[in-house]
């Protein structure tokens, strides 16, 4: 039987709730270019999931039309690795903050890029911790003055685009939530990958971060593609990264081939996606191993 092909908008992609997020956020941008994203590509609902942390940005699997998680602070690259090895058919998005991915969860990272698991990391980089009211997060400026930080930061930031490079990502981009139709652009760049995706996505919070706004962002940011960058060059990719005064780079920095880590784990070469695979202990061995944990 024939069927008929069904086109989606960003409308059907819309969550149960809706966001509660500070009026004017940045995360209002993020979700948006995500909706459009997944609807351009051609996806249905049931062929994504969303996994997210803990922070603002993370609530955002509730805000969407997908399959989600919501889960530990720091953890949502684990997670969404389980997800994508148990079933490496799934598009697996997974969503936090700056906070969340490069503090609490810096460790998971490193090795989610070395690795290049087929995930599609946005990062909504506030350079605050926002949930918690305000403290200094590991991409806060030096100088920066937060509650934690009185008498301004003085530690150096992190940069991600420099270390998912270095890490082995091999897709590395960055973006700013108030441009969606150049960020959804780049999700569907990064979904369509093969290996870890990360975009870093300046998202500003109108709340606790008055230094580093809508404003200081529209003043200094210039497109990569503007001037012809040539992505398979990591040098220069982490030479315009590095930049952070008058100019300020986004679009894709880099992208390379290497295999992903569900193309070369052995027990994912045959028989499908384990999801989809018989179990396999007896129905009385497993109801004895489930019982014994209970």
């Amino acid at each position: 039987m024939a069927t008929t092909a069904i086109n989606l908008t960003a409308r059907d992609f819309k969550g149960k709730s809706d966001p509660d997020w500070c009026p004017g956020c940045g995360d209002f941008g993020v979700l948006n270019s995500i909706q459009r994203a997944v609807a351009e590509l051609g996806f249905r609902p049931h062929e994504i999931m969303t996994v997210s942390g803990i922070g603002c940005s993370s609530n955002l699997p509730g805000y969407i039309n997908t399959y989600g998680m919501h889960t530990l602070h720091g953890r949502s690259l684990p997670m969404a690795t389980g997800v994508k090895m148990a079933n490496h058919e799934m598009n697996v998005i997974v969503v936090g903050g700056d906070g969340d991915g490069y503090g609490i969860g810096g460790n998971h990272f490193t090795h989610t890029a070395r690795r290049n698991t087929d995930l599609t990391y946005v990062v909504m980089n506030n350079q605050i911790y926002g949930l918690t009211t305000g403290q200094i997060s590991p991409t806060s400026s030096i100088g920066m003055a937060t509650k934690s930080t009185p008498f301004g930061n003085v530690e150096q930031p992190i940069n991600p685009v420099t270390s998912a490079i270095m890490n082995g990502a091999t897709f590395v981009a960055r973006a700013y939530s108030g441009d969606v139709r150049h960020l959804s652009g780049i999700i569907q760049q990064a979904v369509r990958h093969k290996g870890f995706s990360i975009i870093d996505v300046f998202s500003p919070c109108v709340t606790f971060n008055l230094n580093n706004t809508h404003d200081f962002f529209k003043e200094r940011i210039k497109k990569l593609e503007d001037e012809e960058h040539n992505i398979s060059d990591w040098k220069t990719a982490c030479e315009k990264a590095m930049l952070f005064g008058d100019t300020i780079y986004t679009g894709v920095f880099y992208e390379g081939e290497r295999p992903s880590l569900e193309d070369v784990e052995p027990v994912l070469k045959t028989g499908g996606p384990l999801s989809f695979r018989e179990l396999g202990l007896g129905k009385d061995e497993a109801h004895k191993i489930i019982t014994g944990m209970m």
